[in-house]
């Protein structure tokens, strides 16, 4: 067979090249419209790598501090609980107050802090009881004060008031807090109650019984609100509008939170001796790393919300810029 001419050869090889490359361009058409969506220079891309670097030059310093502060601030905030049921007459409920917040946290953690907590409560009452309490209220705003602080440095922004009034902005927050998980406390009593009731006079009704089951998850629903109430109050005031998202923030900080309390037990169980390294003070340990976990968890929240703010405020500069 004679050998082909360099002119059809280099046709033959131009044609293949051709081919190629619409096999090429027909590849990258058939990509999905979402995987294209979300590469470099896009607004998605560029959210998550503000979240990610942010999270990266601010998030381990603030978590490490929101682990000792909380380990600090959570047996005040107890006695202030406790003061506020007795003013209402319901000291008793301080108990399930404490029980209540232990949900929200691993077993290896509850059983570190609710025996403490527990005598912390039962030892003071009368005018020491108010006395811790008063204490309680500076130590625990020092806490979210710091959780507005690192809102604070997310958002860019510089604090626009005196110090005393957000002292008093915290405290009105806290207290705030504690009748929130009164409510839910309320609500869980109540729906108890209607469970027995139906259970005795009417044990047909199985299938409402199962729905009042499923309202026992009012106090995560209430971790979801609390979490929210509080990026949206410690959100710096320019950036507290509607167009700027607030729920993002606390529904991630809310699923975190959730996820590193099922998931500690088992990475610790699996994966670490703590005893073999602190000995007696393990529990101690793991209580502050499950506090160091969660305050990344609400580093990371405030950081979204600010890549997903700033955006909104890059088009409305624009605007006034072309107007």
């Amino acid at each position: 067979m004679p050998d082909a001419e360099p002119g059809e050869t280099k046709r033959a090889a131009f044609l293949a090249f051709d081919g190629a490359d619409a096999a090429e361009t027909g590849w990258r058409s058939a990509l999905p419209s979402a995987i294209q969506s979300l590469g470099p220079g896009t607004r998605p891309f560029e959210v998550m790598r503000r979240t990610v670097v942010g999270t990266y030059n601010d998030g381990f310093i603030h978590a490490g501090n929101l682990a000792y502060l909380s380990m600090l601030a959570i047996f005040p905030f107890f006695i202030l609980g406790a003061a506020v049921f007795e003013l209402i007459g319901g000291r008793d409920k301080a108990a399930e107050m404490i029980g209540a917040i232990m949900m929200s946290m691993p077993p290896t953690v509850t059983r570190v802090i609710e025996p403490v907590a527990m005598n912390v409560v039962e030892a003071r009452e009368g005018w020491l009881l108010w006395l811790g309490a008063g204490i309680a209220l500076w130590t625990v705003s020092s806490l979210i004060e710091t959780i507005r602080d690192i809102l604070r440095r997310a958002y860019g922004t510089k604090p626009s008031r005196a110090f005393w009034k957000y002292r008093l902005l915290s405290a009105g927050l806290i207290l705030a807090a504690v009748v929130l998980l009164m409510v839910s406390l309320f609500a869980q009593v109540a729906i108890g109650a209607a469970q027995q009731i139906i259970d005795a006079s009417l044990p047909q009704l199985t299938e409402l019984m199962g729905t009042l089951r499923i309202s026992r998850i009012v106090p995560a629903l209430g971790l979801g609100l609390s979490l929210y109430l509080l990026f949206y109050t410690l959100t710096p005031s320019d950036y507290r509008a509607r167009r700027y998202p607030k729920w993002p923030g606390a529904a991630f900080t809310a699923v975190w939170w959730l996820g590193v309390t099922t998931a500690l037990p088992v990475i610790l169980r699996q994966f670490f001796a703590y005893d073999l390294t602190y000995g007696s003070l393990a529990g101690i340990m793991v209580a502050l790393f499950f506090f160091w976990l969660v305050g990344l968890g609400l580093v990371i929240g405030a950081n979204l919300n600010a890549a997903l703010a700033e955006p909104e405020e890059a088009s409305d500069i624009s605007q006034e810029n072309a107007g």
